[in-house]
């Protein structure tokens, strides 16, 4: 996904800054913070409110010009850029982890959490991930195993057959030894 880092345009702003909000809700620190419904309002609209206000420092605009398009106060868009408020660091590191590569993390937090599954952190996912990995590969070895067992089952099976097939006809063999004696 193309991130623009120093966006030029309205566009650009808008698509920084939708980056910034989502992907910062959905950072597992800020879900545990969004979990109690009334914090969830005034966290999100701070959070919206820091990520506006980097997308539109990011793309040059003054302290003024950020306040007026974001009706807030100066003073708010400047704690927020300053990172003296906690949207404004969370939204910021953000920022930061997208500047380092790290979107495809923020996504797949995304993708699991919409799946109805749980955040890990990155080590326990890797973790879980190498443990998959390894049980898949133990699977394979033990679908094989049962190949050959099967296979083994059936050379077997047939081996009886022939040895109940000669025996069946020894016994007929005997039955006429029997009558002619």
């Amino acid at each position: 996904m193309e991130v623009p880092l120093n966006p030029i345009g309205r566009e650009e702003i808008h698509r920084l800054e939708s980056i910034l909000l989502f992907a910062t809700l959905f950072r597992p620190e800020v879900i545990e913070l969004i979990k109690d419904p009334a914090e969830r309002l005034t966290w999100v609209d701070s959070l919206a409110v820091a990520a506006g206000a980097i997308a539109r420092e990011k793309a040059g605009m003054t302290v003024r010009e950020i306040a007026e398009e974001l009706g807030r106060t100066e003073a708010t868009i400047r704690k927020h850029l300053k990172g003296e408020t906690k949207a404004g660091q969370l939204v910021r590191e953000t920022y930061e982890l997208i500047k380092q590569g790290k979107l495809d993390e923020l996504v797949r937090n995304v993708e699991v959490l919409a799946k109805g599954g749980q955040l890990v952190a990155m080590e326990e996912y890797e973790k879980l991930k190498r443990e998959k990995e390894e049980l898949e590969a133990k699977l394979t070895e033990l679908r094989e195993q049962v190949k050959k067992l099967e296979e083994q089952n059936r050379e077997l099976q047939a081996k009886l057959e022939n040895v109940r097939k000669v025996l069946s006809d020894a016994l007929e063999r005997i039955r006429e030894i029997e009558k002619l004696l």
